[in-house]
């Protein structure tokens, strides 16, 4: 098929790319600046354009919507641009070019609203309680795509969860960034079961996804290694694999969470250049368990990842 993916020129993008090809896709691509990717042909632009966005899918057999606004914080009305009416924006100009088959990248964070998530499936997507401006404006954009799916339109959701692997300029850099600089600290001793995603499987997971879209079509998924582990041993592989000191000192999750509370509320009149070093939402994330059942996603798109958390971390060391 002709696939457009939008958001490729982000890390997980870019892999979504290379699998769509080495898949026989011929890929087409849809963001801010080059995606990179040798062999795809790039359209600049955004998906809270229009014109640009029909034009991108002019001839398309399918898309892979990946693009989004992903931050801890920021203006809560730039998320809902991109990440809500952009999504409208791309599912509208799908449905006048005839698009059939829609593959909606999403987020466990849009279910997630500060408890612990321990052998879940994909639990219904939730604005009010989700935690944060990017997984409240993802919840709302998974529960729009999810309502076109149809007759016409073929659409799954799919949720990788804390995708990582080498060249991540996000969740690696930064792990690796605090680490060095002494501040990682673990919460609640870093004993939270969590899963995560190398990315090589996130990526064959969503080409998966969109051959088996017609089959699943209306479902949401949350993808992961189906490895949970504790956040501290995780945590330390990546900071081992990366040739830096694995985080040694603890603080109460409690004393977190209203730690980056304030810090929210400091970022809102004065934001700083990069992340926030806590949010509430963050806080929550390293001190609850959250891991997924991965039965439903590994029998109905007849997927199962390819490669293991020691093996991605041994990547990542060669790196």
């Amino acid at each position: 098929m002709r696939v457009l993916a939008t958001g490729a020129s982000g890390f997980l993008g870019r892999a979504v790319v290379v699998a769509l090809q080495s898949a026989g896709h011929d890929v087409r691509t849809l963001q801010r600046r080059p995606s990179g990717v040798p062999g795809a042909e790039d359209r600049l632009g955004s998906v809270t354009d229009p014109g640009a966005t029909a034009a991108a899918l002019a001839g398309v057999d399918a898309v892979v919507h990946l693009a989004a606004k992903v931050s801890l914080a920021g203006d809560p009305t730039e998320f809902h641009a991109v990440n809500v009416e952009g999504t409208r924006t791309l599912l509208d100009a799908a449905a006048a070019a005839d698009v059939s088959r829609v593959v909606h990248v999403s987020s466990p964070s849009v279910a997630h609203a500060g408890h612990a998530l321990a052998g879940v499936g994909a639990e219904p997507a939730d604005p009010v309680g989700a935690r944060g401006e990017y997984a409240r404006t993802k919840a709302e954009a998974e529960l729009l795509a999810l309502s076109r799916a149809g007759d016409a339109l073929s659409l799954v959701a799919i949720r990788p969860h804390l995708v990582w692997g080498p060249g991540d300029t996000q969740l690696i850099a930064r792990v690796v960034d605090r680490a060095r600089r002494r501040r990682l600290p673990l919460l609640n001793g870093g004993t939270a079961l969590i899963d995560s995603t190398y990315v090589d499987n996130a990526a064959s997971g969503i080409v998966a996804a969109l051959a088996r879209v017609d089959e699943v079509s209306g479902r949401a998924y949350v993808l992961t290694n189906g490895e949970p582990r504790p956040v501290g041993d995780l945590l330390a592989g990546i900071c081992r694999a990366s040739g830096v000191r694995p985080p040694r000192f603890s603080v109460p999750a409690g004393l977190a969470r209203a730690a980056g509370g304030l810090v929210e509320r400091v970022w809102a009149v004065r934001p700083g250049q990069d992340e926030p070093p806590m949010t509430r939402f963050l806080a929550e994330q390293l001190s609850t368990a959250h891991w997924f059942d991965q039965t439903e996603i590994r029998r109905d798109l007849r997927w199962t990842p390819a490669v293991s958390i020691d093996e991605g971390l041994r990547r990542l060391a060669l790196a």
